[in-house]
């Protein structure tokens, strides 16, 4: 059983996020950190146990967090130039699944990060792009999300292979202030 203690959580939120930068018709602007491989998501191969906590925004603005257990299993396709994952996880009684395809492009040295799970049926478009820089990886994607223009990153601290978190923040002000919503702390 995984005890969560919070500190996890706060040392990865305290990371800053890097600045993100518009071109002049509003599209981001993305570019590789200097050492973006085909290998960075190399430490995530394999079965992991996740302890997830999710914010929950109620109707009346006040804000919970939940949590759930899941596991996850990724395997590198591709001649290593991508990688697929299952997460399986109960949410609210029902089962739920989720996949992940990351795509590497060798040209732009970023990544390319999809998502579909069983709620929905399609492919999550666009997706958030980015790459790694001293085991800390960013992905950002601008999003739409009830009306809402936002920017969603995605973070992958890779510090501690043997037990990354995975975090995801959104913005309404083009990432000057990020809201986190959801960690993954992850164990084989």
């Amino acid at each position: 059983m995984f005890h969560f203690t919070g500190k996890a959580q706060s040392k990865n939120a305290e990371l800053p996020v890097p600045p993100v930068v518009f071109d002049s018709k509003g599209e981001l602007i993305l570019s590789p950190s200097s050492t973006s491989s085909k290998n960075d998501f190399d430490f995530f191969a394999g079965n992991w146990k996740i302890h997830n906590r999710m914010l929950k925004k109620k109707p009346d603005n006040t804000i919970e967090w939940t949590e759930f257990e899941s596991t996850q299993e990724m395997r590198i396709i591709l001649r290593g130039i991508g990688n697929v994952d299952n997460f399986i996880a109960e949410r609210n009684g029902k089962p739920f699944e989720g996949m992940t395809l990351r795509l590497f492009n060798p040209q732009t040295k970023l990544w390319n990060i999809y998502w579909a799970d069983s709620n929905f049926g399609v492919l999550g478009l666009p997706p958030v792009v980015g790459s790694f820089e001293n085991k800390v990886g960013h992905f950002f994607s601008k999003d739409n999300y009830n009306g809402k223009n936002l920017l969603t990153v995605y973070r992958w601290d890779a510090r501690d292979p043997n037990n990354p978190i995975w975090s995801q923040a959104t913005s309404e002000d083009n990432g000057k202030t990020w809201e986190w919503n959801w960690f993954m702390y992850m164990r084989r």
